[in-house]
This record gives C-alpha cells, structure tokens and sequence, in this order.
C-alpha cells in the first residue's frame, strides 16, 4: 500500500494551497477517505469525508466554508482545496482510507484495512 501526498508548503495568510493524495496497492474506490490533520496542540483531527462512491466532501469544523475535498477513483487521486488559510491551520496533513473513520488520537498509524499518507506540512504564515 502506497499514499503519496504533495502540494504542501508554506502560504502567507489569506492564501491558498491545493494538497494530491494518490494511491496505490489496495481497492482505493472501495474505502471511504478522511483529510486529517495533526498541529502544535496535538490533536488528530478530521477536516472533510468523502464516501467512495463520492467526488466531493466539504470542510467540517474550523474547515467550514474554507476547504473542498475532492476524489476520483478513477485515477486513484484525492485531493483538499484550502482557500482563505489562517495561522491556525498550520499542522501536518494526512490523506487516509479506512472502512471506518474512527477518531484517531494521533493520526498516521496505520493497520491492515486503514491506510494513511506519509503526511504533508502546511504552514500558514507572514
């Protein structure tokens, strides 16, 4: 199983990033998938969903308005859109696909049936 995550980086405030997950070596149309995310306070958390049968998933929380998820399985890509990014935002980003989503206190680890990305910085700053 292989995740490979790119587009992070560094952003000024009010600026905008677009982050590539792509898969390989396990049924990627058959597992939902969550973008989550890891910053300073240490939280795993989840920022948008998207069934696998799905295209598209909106941002939740703090995310709300701001970041579009997006998939197709057909080349086994998903991707996050993040618009109007702030300070708070800044964390590592990971791309992860599991049969079911359950609540992760640090995110990354993986098993068997959930997969995860190498994860991604994103740092929002002036």
């Amino acid at each position: 199983v292989q995740l490979a995550e790119s587009g992070g980086g560094l952003v000024q405030p009010g600026g905008s990033l677009s982050l590539s997950c792509t898969g390989s070596g396990f049924a990627f149309s058959s597992y939902p998938m969550g973008w989550y995310r890891q910053g300073p306070e240490n939280r795993c958390e989840l920022i948008a969903a998207i069934p696998s049968t799905g295209t598209s998933g909106v941002g939740q929380g703090s995310a709300k308005g701001r970041f579009t998820a997006s998939r197709d399985n057909a080349k086994s890509t998903v991707n996050l859109q993040l618009n109007d990014l702030k300070p708070e935002d800044t964390a590592v980003y990971y791309c992860r696909f599991a049969h079911a989503l359950l609540t992760q206190t640090t995110c990354g680890q993986g098993s068997e049936y959930d997969h995860w990305g190498q994860g991604i910085q994103v740092t929002v700053s002036s």
